[in-house]
């Protein structure tokens, strides 16, 4: 398995985006409802090793790219409200589709953005031994990350969000 940064967190989009059209596809609410506890799941540990990880090392040694990293992580915390909006409703509150749809589209955006105009600026700027150095650090946060957006780790990261 490869331990570039880059790759894991590509291989992390695959499965959210997968996620996302089986969420589509849902025919109950059930179905629904136990789609998003796995796509907040995927999101938290995603972004815990992106913003633990990967962020502030690119910010520290590309600096060009700050503006970038900043970027990311409003969407990111845009994305964690959601998902802690999320995790308390049920798949049958009139609104739990909507937000879905909405934490769906606000994804969406950010991976693509990522992955068409991030992650080639990136590779460029730091090269393969310095992403396998990080996506090796990522591997290690990811076994520690939270899994819901209401533990302590992902609350403090929200938290720090609000005040940075």
């Amino acid at each position: 398995m490869s331990t570039d940064a880059i790759v894991l967190l590509k291989q992390d989009h695959k499965e959210i985006k997968r996620l996302f059209r089986e969420f589509q596809s849902a025919s109950t609410p059930k179905q629904r409802g136990d789609l998003v506890n796995k796509i907040i799941e995927e999101l938290t540990v995603h972004t815990y090793i992106e913003n633990e990880g990967m962020y502030p090392e690119t910010r520290q040694l590309l600096p060009d790219l700050e503006d970038d990293v900043l970027e990311s992580y409003e969407e990111h915390h845009v994305a964690d409200v959601l998902c802690i909006e999320l995790a308390s409703m049920s798949p049958d509150d009139e609104r739990f589709e909507a937000k879905t749809t909405v934490l769906i589209e606000n994804v969406t955006h950010h991976i693509e953005e990522e992955e068409q105009e991030w992650f080639p600026k990136v590779r460029e700027g730091l090269g393969r031994a310095k992403l396998q150095e990080i996506g090796e650090r990522m591997l290690e946060l990811k076994e520690k990350a939270p899994r819901r957006p209401t533990s302590p780790g992902a609350l403090k990261k929200a938290i720090d969000a609000l005040t940075a």
